[in-house]
């Protein structure tokens, strides 16, 4: 069952990053110092979609990776959202740590 707006803006104020895109997807954009930090992130991105049965719409812009979610079966988003959007930006916060 998806989320209501509100529910989804609650969720959101404690996902850092993501934000509410078109009342149905949720996205964010992360920046790496160089492409192939990036492309290691999706491959990243790519493991924990696979464990979730759920996989973001990817853009790869150089430096830039953007994740978009929803759960086109539930009609918006859900709790799955929400929560690999967690363990993306844990992952994230992973390879930033190696980056420095």
């Amino acid at each position: 069952m998806p989320f209501t707006p509100q529910e989804v803006e609650a969720h959101l104020e404690k996902l850092e990053g993501w934000e509410l895109e078109e009342g149905r997807w949720i996205v964010r954009k992360y920046s790496f110092s160089n492409f192939m930090k990036g492309i290691a992130f999706v491959d990243e991105v790519a493991t924990i979609s696979e464990a979730f049965n759920h996989h973001p719409f990817i853009t790869i812009d150089h430096k830039t990776v953007t994740l978009r979610l929803t759960s086109w079966e539930s009609g918006g988003i859900t709790a799955v959202d929400i929560k690999e959007a967690q363990q993306y930006n844990e992952a994230f916060v992973k390879s930033s740590a190696v980056d420095r």
